[in-house]
Protein backbone atom coordinates (compact mmCIF):
# COMPACT_ATOMS: atom_id res chain seq x y z
CA UNK A 1 0.00 0.00 0.00
CA UNK A 2 1.97 3.06 -1.39
CA UNK A 3 -0.87 5.98 -0.24
CA UNK A 4 -0.58 6.86 3.53
CA UNK A 5 -3.93 8.33 3.26
CA UNK A 6 -6.88 6.63 5.60
CA UNK A 7 -9.01 4.40 3.34
CA UNK A 8 -13.33 3.83 4.94
CA UNK A 9 -15.35 1.01 3.52
CA UNK A 10 -18.53 -0.33 4.32
CA UNK A 11 -17.73 -3.94 5.68
CA UNK A 12 -20.33 -6.80 7.05
CA UNK A 13 -19.73 -5.55 10.78
CA UNK A 14 -19.48 -1.79 10.14
CA UNK A 15 -17.19 1.15 9.16
CA UNK A 16 -13.95 0.34 8.63
CA UNK A 17 -10.84 2.50 8.18
CA UNK A 18 -7.29 1.93 7.57
CA UNK A 19 -5.35 4.61 8.87
CA UNK A 20 -1.80 5.25 8.83
CA UNK A 21 -0.15 4.08 12.10
CA UNK A 22 1.84 5.84 14.71
CA UNK A 23 5.57 5.32 14.93
CA UNK A 24 6.40 3.73 12.06
CA UNK A 25 6.39 4.98 8.31
CA UNK A 26 4.36 1.10 7.30
CA UNK A 27 2.23 0.94 10.05
CA UNK A 28 -1.47 0.85 9.72
CA UNK A 29 -4.26 0.74 12.36
CA UNK A 30 -7.65 -1.07 11.08
CA UNK A 31 -10.60 0.27 13.12
CA UNK A 32 -13.83 -1.08 12.54
CA UNK A 33 -16.87 1.39 13.82
CA UNK A 34 -13.89 2.90 15.59
CA UNK A 35 -13.65 0.07 17.52
CA UNK A 36 -9.19 -0.92 16.97
CA UNK A 37 -9.44 -4.56 15.49
CA UNK A 38 -5.21 -4.26 14.39
CA UNK A 39 -2.11 -2.67 13.80
CA UNK A 40 -0.17 -4.12 11.00
CA UNK A 41 3.61 -3.51 10.13
CA UNK A 42 3.58 -4.22 6.46
CA UNK A 43 7.65 -3.78 6.46
CA UNK A 44 7.76 -5.93 10.11
CA UNK A 45 5.40 -8.51 10.59
CA UNK A 46 6.95 -9.44 13.77
CA UNK A 47 6.49 -5.62 15.38
CA UNK A 48 3.49 -6.57 17.16
CA UNK A 49 1.80 -2.80 18.50
CA UNK A 50 -1.19 -4.21 20.34
CA UNK A 51 0.22 -5.48 23.60
CA UNK A 52 -2.57 -8.55 23.34
CA UNK A 53 -0.76 -9.84 20.36
CA UNK A 54 2.82 -8.98 21.87
CA UNK A 55 1.40 -11.57 25.16
CA UNK A 56 0.10 -14.23 22.38
CA UNK A 57 2.92 -14.37 20.63
CA UNK A 58 5.40 -14.90 23.64
CA UNK A 59 2.99 -18.00 24.75
CA UNK A 60 3.29 -18.97 20.86
CA UNK A 61 6.76 -18.92 21.17
CA UNK A 62 7.37 -20.16 24.43
CA UNK A 63 5.26 -23.12 23.96
CA UNK A 64 7.61 -24.47 20.87
CA UNK A 65 10.98 -24.19 19.84
CA UNK A 66 11.62 -20.92 18.09
CA UNK A 67 11.37 -21.35 14.41
CA UNK A 68 9.07 -24.82 14.17
CA UNK A 69 6.58 -24.39 12.30
CA UNK A 70 2.87 -25.12 13.44
CA UNK A 71 -0.49 -26.07 11.98
CA UNK A 72 -2.78 -22.92 13.22
CA UNK A 73 -6.38 -22.21 13.04
CA UNK A 74 -7.14 -18.92 13.29
CA UNK A 75 -11.33 -17.24 14.41
CA UNK A 76 -11.42 -14.00 13.61
CA UNK A 77 -9.04 -12.31 11.16
CA UNK A 78 -8.98 -8.56 11.25
CA UNK A 79 -5.62 -7.01 9.87
CA UNK A 80 -4.46 -10.79 10.51
CA UNK A 81 -1.39 -9.65 12.58
CA UNK A 82 -0.83 -13.14 14.49
CA UNK A 83 -0.94 -14.77 10.98
CA UNK A 84 1.98 -12.35 9.21
CA UNK A 85 3.62 -13.00 13.01
CA UNK A 86 3.50 -16.93 12.56
CA UNK A 87 4.59 -17.11 8.63
CA UNK A 88 7.48 -14.67 9.59
CA UNK A 89 9.05 -16.49 12.68
CA UNK A 90 8.04 -19.95 11.72
CA UNK A 91 8.28 -20.28 8.04
CA UNK A 92 6.03 -23.45 7.00
CA UNK A 93 3.33 -22.89 9.34
CA UNK A 94 0.31 -24.16 7.90
CA UNK A 95 -2.62 -21.37 8.81
CA UNK A 96 -6.00 -21.23 8.21
CA UNK A 97 -8.03 -18.06 9.39
CA UNK A 98 -11.66 -17.78 9.50
CA UNK A 99 -12.97 -14.53 9.36
CA UNK A 100 -16.79 -13.80 8.79
CA UNK A 101 -17.23 -10.50 7.08
CA UNK A 102 -16.05 -10.96 3.46
CA UNK A 103 -15.93 -7.24 2.60
CA UNK A 104 -13.48 -6.81 5.35
CA UNK A 105 -11.32 -9.29 4.04
CA UNK A 106 -11.54 -7.55 0.34
CA UNK A 107 -10.24 -4.68 2.09
CA UNK A 108 -7.39 -6.01 3.72
CA UNK A 109 -5.97 -8.25 0.73
CA UNK A 110 -6.26 -4.85 -1.37
CA UNK A 111 -4.40 -2.89 1.05
CA UNK A 112 -2.51 -4.74 3.63
CA UNK A 113 -1.16 -6.90 1.04
CA UNK A 114 -3.36 -10.12 2.37
CA UNK A 115 -2.54 -12.62 -0.44
CA UNK A 116 1.98 -12.37 0.34
CA UNK A 117 1.54 -14.42 3.36
CA UNK A 118 3.47 -17.67 2.98
CA UNK A 119 0.88 -21.04 3.45
CA UNK A 120 -2.42 -19.09 4.69
CA UNK A 121 -6.13 -20.32 3.70
CA UNK A 122 -8.88 -17.50 4.37
CA UNK A 123 -12.26 -18.56 4.18
CA UNK A 124 -14.77 -16.60 4.61
CA UNK A 125 -17.06 -18.24 6.91
CA UNK A 126 -18.71 -18.57 10.15
CA UNK A 127 -15.50 -19.86 12.09
CA UNK A 128 -17.58 -22.08 14.76
CA UNK A 129 -18.88 -24.14 12.09
CA UNK A 130 -15.01 -24.39 10.63
CA UNK A 131 -13.94 -25.84 13.92
CA UNK A 132 -16.38 -28.43 14.35
CA UNK A 133 -15.65 -30.30 11.01
CA UNK A 134 -12.04 -29.68 11.56
CA UNK A 135 -10.65 -33.39 12.05
CA UNK A 136 -9.44 -34.57 15.59
CA UNK A 137 -6.00 -34.19 17.07
CA UNK A 138 -5.00 -31.81 13.47
CA UNK A 139 -4.06 -28.24 15.08
CA UNK A 140 -0.87 -27.35 17.04
CA UNK A 141 -2.85 -23.96 17.67
CA UNK A 142 -6.21 -22.46 17.67
CA UNK A 143 -6.25 -18.71 18.16
CA UNK A 144 -9.66 -16.83 18.79
CA UNK A 145 -10.00 -13.10 18.45
CA UNK A 146 -13.80 -12.33 17.95
CA UNK A 147 -15.35 -9.56 18.33
CA UNK A 148 -18.84 -7.86 16.81
CA UNK A 149 -20.14 -4.84 16.91
CA UNK A 150 -17.54 -3.88 19.38
CA UNK A 151 -18.24 -6.74 22.12
CA UNK A 152 -16.88 -10.10 22.93
CA UNK A 153 -18.80 -12.85 20.85
CA UNK A 154 -19.23 -15.33 24.14
CA UNK A 155 -20.44 -18.52 23.22
CA UNK A 156 -17.14 -19.11 21.53
CA UNK A 157 -15.74 -19.12 24.80
CA UNK A 158 -18.43 -21.62 26.37
CA UNK A 159 -17.57 -24.89 27.80
CA UNK A 160 -19.49 -26.47 25.04
CA UNK A 161 -17.20 -24.75 22.26
CA UNK A 162 -13.65 -25.54 24.30
CA UNK A 163 -14.56 -29.18 23.97
CA UNK A 164 -14.76 -28.69 20.14
CA UNK A 165 -11.20 -27.12 20.21
CA UNK A 166 -9.93 -29.20 22.26
CA UNK A 167 -11.11 -32.31 19.85
CA UNK A 168 -8.61 -30.36 17.23
CA UNK A 169 -5.83 -29.31 18.92
CA UNK A 170 -3.09 -32.08 19.32
CA UNK A 171 -2.48 -33.33 22.80
CA UNK A 172 0.46 -30.51 23.28
CA UNK A 173 -1.78 -28.16 21.38
CA UNK A 174 -2.32 -24.62 22.33
CA UNK A 175 -5.42 -22.43 22.75
CA UNK A 176 -5.43 -18.45 22.91
CA UNK A 177 -8.18 -16.45 23.24
CA UNK A 178 -8.04 -12.53 23.41
CA UNK A 179 -11.11 -10.84 25.51
CA UNK A 180 -11.84 -7.35 26.56
CA UNK A 181 -12.57 -7.50 30.16
CA UNK A 182 -14.68 -4.53 32.73
CA UNK A 183 -12.70 -3.95 35.98
CA UNK A 184 -14.78 -7.01 37.80
CA UNK A 185 -13.35 -9.21 35.46
CA UNK A 186 -16.72 -11.43 35.22
CA UNK A 187 -16.60 -12.37 32.25
CA UNK A 188 -12.92 -13.69 32.48
CA UNK A 189 -13.23 -15.20 35.49
CA UNK A 190 -15.97 -17.01 33.62
CA UNK A 191 -13.68 -17.81 30.70
CA UNK A 192 -10.99 -19.38 32.77
CA UNK A 193 -13.90 -21.52 34.50
CA UNK A 194 -15.03 -22.93 30.93
CA UNK A 195 -11.02 -23.63 30.41
CA UNK A 196 -10.31 -25.20 33.24
CA UNK A 197 -13.68 -27.34 32.86
CA UNK A 198 -11.62 -28.83 29.22
CA UNK A 199 -7.78 -28.30 29.59
CA UNK A 200 -5.68 -29.33 32.64
CA UNK A 201 -3.27 -26.18 32.19
CA UNK A 202 -4.67 -22.51 32.10
CA UNK A 203 -3.06 -18.94 32.51
CA UNK A 204 -3.98 -15.44 31.90
CA UNK A 205 -2.13 -12.83 31.24
CA UNK A 206 -3.14 -9.37 31.84
CA UNK A 207 -2.09 -5.87 32.70
CA UNK A 208 -1.75 -5.12 36.55
CA UNK A 209 -4.49 -2.40 36.18
CA UNK A 210 -7.08 -4.55 35.28
CA UNK A 211 -6.40 -7.01 38.06
CA UNK A 212 -6.23 -4.85 40.04
CA UNK A 213 -10.21 -3.64 39.23
CA UNK A 214 -9.02 -0.42 38.38
CA UNK A 215 -9.75 0.04 34.70
CA UNK A 216 -11.09 -2.32 31.88
CA UNK A 217 -8.56 -4.02 29.33
CA UNK A 218 -7.46 -7.15 27.33
CA UNK A 219 -6.90 -10.49 28.64
CA UNK A 220 -5.09 -13.07 26.80
CA UNK A 221 -6.65 -16.40 27.57
CA UNK A 222 -3.91 -19.34 27.25
CA UNK A 223 -4.37 -23.36 27.46
CA UNK A 224 -3.31 -26.79 26.93
CA UNK A 225 -2.97 -30.10 27.57
CA UNK A 226 0.81 -29.95 28.68
CA UNK A 227 2.30 -27.88 30.97
CA UNK A 228 2.45 -24.54 30.29
CA UNK A 229 5.46 -22.42 30.42
CA UNK A 230 4.64 -20.66 33.45
CA UNK A 231 7.92 -19.89 34.93
CA UNK A 232 9.36 -18.25 31.16
CA UNK A 233 6.28 -16.08 30.88
CA UNK A 234 6.98 -15.12 34.48
CA UNK A 235 10.43 -14.17 34.00
CA UNK A 236 9.55 -12.16 30.39
CA UNK A 237 6.86 -10.27 32.10
CA UNK A 238 9.32 -9.33 34.98
CA UNK A 239 11.74 -8.19 32.51
CA UNK A 240 9.56 -6.20 31.02
CA UNK A 241 8.86 -4.21 33.91
CA UNK A 242 5.82 -6.12 35.13
CA UNK A 243 3.35 -4.35 32.41
CA UNK A 244 1.42 -7.76 32.25
CA UNK A 245 1.36 -10.43 34.53
CA UNK A 246 0.73 -13.94 34.32
CA UNK A 247 -1.76 -15.91 36.57
CA UNK A 248 -2.13 -19.53 36.40
CA UNK A 249 -6.12 -20.32 36.88
CA UNK A 250 -5.72 -21.26 40.79
CA UNK A 251 -3.52 -17.82 41.38
CA UNK A 252 -6.72 -15.97 39.53
CA UNK A 253 -8.98 -17.53 41.63
CA UNK A 254 -6.99 -16.28 44.87
CA UNK A 255 -6.56 -12.66 43.65
CA UNK A 256 -9.74 -12.62 42.03
CA UNK A 257 -11.98 -15.00 42.95
CA UNK A 258 -14.18 -17.27 41.02
CA UNK A 259 -17.21 -18.01 38.66
CA UNK A 260 -19.19 -20.07 36.72
CA UNK A 261 -18.13 -21.71 33.89
CA UNK A 262 -19.61 -20.20 30.63
CA UNK A 263 -22.18 -23.09 29.36
CA UNK A 264 -25.41 -22.92 26.51
CA UNK A 265 -27.61 -23.15 29.64
CA UNK A 266 -25.72 -20.33 31.87
CA UNK A 267 -24.74 -17.56 29.15
CA UNK A 268 -23.04 -14.61 30.27
CA UNK A 269 -25.20 -11.49 30.58
CA UNK A 270 -24.44 -7.50 29.55
CA UNK A 271 -21.18 -7.68 27.84
CA UNK A 272 -18.91 -4.11 28.17
CA UNK A 273 -18.08 -3.06 24.80
CA UNK A 274 -14.64 -2.64 23.71
CA UNK A 275 -13.92 1.48 23.60
CA UNK A 276 -13.89 3.47 20.25
CA UNK A 277 -10.48 4.43 19.46
CA UNK A 278 -9.60 7.89 18.66
CA UNK A 279 -7.86 8.57 15.58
Amino acid sequence: MESREAVDRQVKFGTARLAPGPYRPTGWLLTVDGTLQSYVDLADPTYLHMPYAAWAARVLDLHWPAGQPVSALQVGGGGFTIARYLAATRPGSLQTVYELDGPLVDLVRSHLDLDTIADLQVRVEDGEAGIERTPDATADVVVMDVFQAGTVTIHLAAVEFLREIARVLRPDGLYLGNMWSAPDMALPLRAVASLAEVFPHVVLLAEPGLLLGKRAGNVVLAASGRELPHRDLTTWAEAGGNRVFRLSATQLAAFRGVAPPLTAEHPAGVVTAVPRWAL
